[in-house]
């Protein structure tokens, strides 16, 4: 028998977000860790506003929220704020009611930036690989480092000369012609973002303005114990090693392997081993 295609809507509805939500969902792993590290870190929340004026977005909303749009990929703070307006799922996760006002994207993009400004964020993954440290997850021998591009917000056409004048904007934005010409990054830079390189994966491939991220990995799980963002050069990925290594807790003997950086420092084809002690970092033959 055919069922009846009626649109009706429910006065009322007596169901939380919690309800909606399968009980072997990952997320509701993911949200007890998360809620844990963002109690303990309450502290450094206190400190990072004022006790007087108009409440933000709280950090801890914030946080989730950008895990979010980490987990499914969602390529801007406005669509993400557009999904957590219908999602269900992301409601739950966040801690919000079905009929809770969501806030506006620009407002959650300015509030983003007190959490780059304090350097909260990495606090938040020392927080949680703290709990994978607790269950025995992490291996405190064997890691394993890689690193990838980040493309700038900023344009090639933007790449000048640094001894040229800031030329004003005319109207459109005019075509360039890079043929015949060399960009260095010795020579040039971006106007718009100066901190952004020019740099290629490798020959053939094209040139971009961007950045370098790492990721420090232990070998055991796979879990990420550290991140870092740097500058794109061609040393970027050992110049990082030697920073996150040195923060990997005890005295032990550890071995660091990396395709990229066993190239530049032993002139190895696959994964490389290198002893060092994390309380004094020095690469030892």
């Amino acid at each position: 028998m055919r069922g009846c295609d009626n649109s009706t809507e429910a006065m009322f509805v007596f169901l939380s977000p919690e309800s909606f939500v399968p009980k072997n969902h990952p997320l509701r792993a993911i949200r007890k860790m998360v809620d844990r590290a963002l109690t303990e870190l309450d502290p450094e929340f206190q400190a990072m506003y004022s006790h007087i004026g108009c409440p933000s977005i709280a950090p801890e909303k914030l946080l989730k929220g950008l895990l979010l749009q980490a987990f499914y990929t969602i390529r801007s703070n406005r669509l993400l704020v557009e999904q957590i307006n219908y999602n269900v799922l992301f409601r739950w996760f966040l801690g919000l009611s079905l009929d809770e006002k969501i806030w506006d994207h620009s407002t959650f993009s300015t509030n983003q930036q007190r959490l780059i400004q304090t350097d909260v964020a990495r606090k938040f993954l020392a927080k949680i690989a703290e709990q994978a440290r607790e269950k025995k997850l992490l291996s405190d021998e064997h890691f394993s480092v890689d690193g990838t591009m980040i493309e700038a917000w900023a344009s090639i056409k933007s790449f000048h000369p640094k001894d040229e004048p800031p030329q004003p904007p005319n109207g459109r934005n005019e075509e360039r012609d890079f043929h015949g010409k060399k960009l260095k990054n010795d020579t040039h830079a971006s106007t718009t973002d100066p901190d952004a390189r020019l740099y290629k994966k490798g020959k053939g491939k094209e040139a971009k303005l961007c950045y370098m991220g790492h990721a420090l990995m232990e070998n055991r799980n796979g879990l990420i114990v550290d991140v870092i963002a740097t500058h794109a050069t061609g040393t970027a990925e050992r110049d990082a090693v030697a920073i996150m290594v040195a923060d990997v807790p005890g005295t032990k003997r550890i071995t660091v392997g990396g395709r990229n950086v066993s190239m530049t420092l032993r002139h190895l084809p696959f994964e490389f081993s290198v002893a060092l002690f994390s309380s004094s970092p020095a690469w030892v033959d």
